[in-house]
C-alpha cells in the first residue's frame, strides 16, 4: 500500500509541476500581452468612366496588378474628337474677331472714308452751284418751277450724302467701341472654357487607375455603354492593410494608439508581420456576428485597426489573423518612431 502511494506521488508530482508551470506561464503571458483576433481589411475603389460613350477597350482582367496612372480602358472617342475639332475652329474664329477689334480701323479704311467725304463734298458743291444758277434764271422767268425743285432735291441729297460720309470718317477715326471689344473678349473666354470642357471629356474617355492595387472585379465589357453611375472595375488598394479586430472594455484601457503589435495568420505559420495600433473606435458596439459567441453575445466591444506592413503582399482581404499587442510600451508609444507615427497618421 505504501509502495503504491509512493508510486502515485512520484507520477503526480511531475504532472503537477508541469500544470503549475503552464498555468503560471499563461498568467504571465496574459499579463504581458493582449491577444485578439480579427480579419485582414483594406480599402477598395470602384472605377467608372466619367462619360457616356461605348466602351472600346479594357486592358486588364481580374487578379491583374495595376499601377497608379496606368491606363485600364478606353471609350469610343470619334464623337468627342469631332466636338473638340469644332470647338477649336470656333475659338480660332473668335480670336481673330477680337484681334480685329483690338487693332482698330485700318489706315486704308480711314483713307477710304476721307475720300468718300471729299467726293461727297464735291458733289454737294456742284449741286449747290447748279441750284443757285437755276434760282437766278427762275427769277427772270427763263427756268421752270419744276427744274428748280429738281435742283433743290439734288442739293438736299448731296448734303445728306456729305453728312453720312463725315460721320463714317468720324467712326473710322474712333475705332471699335469698348463695349464691342469687351463682348468679343467674353465670347472668346466662353469658347475657351467650352473647348477645355470638351478636352476634359475626351481625356475622361481614358480610364486611369488612381492607386496601386489589384483588380478584384471587372464589371463591364467592350461594347457596353459606360456612364459615371456604372463602375467598370473594383480595385483593392494594396497599401495600407490592417486587421479589423475588437477590444473588450477591460482591455481598452491598456491599449493606446501607436502601440506596436505582431500579426500572424494560419496561412503562413511561423511568419509574423510588424504592425501598430492605428485606430481605436471612440464608440462602443455589440460584438459583430463574425466573432459572436454565446457567452459574449451582449458584450460591448470597441473596434481597433492594427495596421500591418506586408512588403511581400501575402495578406488577403478577409483573411483571419491573430494579433498580439505587448504591454508596457505606453511611453514608447507616446513618443513613437517615425514609422509608427506615419502609420498612425494613415490610420486616422
Amino acid at each position: 500500500m505504501k509502495k503504491a502511494l509512493v508510486l502515485v506521488l512520484v507520477v503526480l508530482f511531475p504532472v503537477s509541476a508541469v500544470v503549475a508551470w503552464w498555468v503560471t506561464r499563461q498568467a504571465k503571458t496574459q499579463a504581458d500581452e493582449i491577444l485578439i483576433y480579427g480579419n485582414v481589411d483594406m480599402r477598395q475603389v470602384s472605377l467608372a468612366f466619367n462619360a457616356g460613350e461605348r466602351i472600346m477597350r479594357l486592358l486588364v482582367e481580374e487578379g491583374d496588378r495595376v499601377k497608379r496612372e496606368q491606363v485600364l480602358g478606353t471609350l469610343d472617342t470619334e464623337r468627342l474628337e469631332a466636338a473638340v475639332a469644332q470647338a477649336e475652329a470656333r475659338l480660332e474664329a473668335q480670336a481673330q474677331v477680337v484681334l480685329r477689334l483690338e487693332n482698330g480701323t485700318r489706315p486704308e479704311e480711314i483713307e477710304q472714308a476721307r475720300a468718300n467725304v471729299e467726293a461727297a463734298q464735291t458733289d454737294y458743291d456742284n449741286s449747290k452751284r447748279t441750284f443757285e444758277r437755276l434760282k437766278e434764271t427762275a427769277l427772270a422767268g427763263a427756268t421752270s418751277r419744276q427744274n428748280l425743285d429738281n435742283a433743290q432735291a439734288v442739293l438736299d441729297m448731296a448734303r445728306a450724302r456729305l453728312l453720312v460720309s463725315r460721320k463714317a470718317l468720324e467712326l473710322a477715326l474712333l475705332g471699335p467701341r469698348r463695349e464691342d471689344i469687351a463682348e468679343a473678349r467674353a465670347t472668346l473666354r466662353a469658347n475657351e472654357a467650352n473647348l477645355a470642357l470638351l478636352r476634359r471629356n475626351l481625356a475622361d474617355a481614358t480610364l486611369v487607375s488612381p492607386v496601386d492595387g489589384v483588380v478584384q472585379n471587372r464589371l463591364l465589357e467592350p461594347g457596353d455603354m459606360a456612364s459615371p453611375q456604372r463602375p467598370v472595375f473594383d480595385i483593392a488598394v494594396l497599401d495600407p492593410k490592417w486587421v479589423r479586430a475588437y477590444l473588450t472594455g477591460p482591455d481598452l484601457g491598456r491599449v493606446r494608439q501607436g502601440m506596436k503589435a505582431a500579426v500572424s495568420t494560419d496561412s503562413f505559420p511561423g511568419r509574423t508581420y510588424e504592425g501598430w495600433v492605428g485606430f481605436i473606435s471612440p464608440s462602443a458596439s455589440f460584438i459583430p456576428k463574425s466573432v459572436e459567441t454565446t457567452e459574449l453575445r451582449t458584450s460591448l466591444v470597441y473596434e481597433v485597426r492594427i495596421f500591418v506592413r506586408d512588403p511581400s503582399d501575402e495578406l488577403r482581404l478577409g483573411m483571419p489573423a491573430t494579433v498580439r499587442i505587448p504591454l508596457g510600451q505606453e511611453s514608447a508609444a507616446r513618443s513613437g518612431p517615425a514609422a509608427d507615427r506615419s502609420g498612425e497618421a494613415r490610420g486616422s
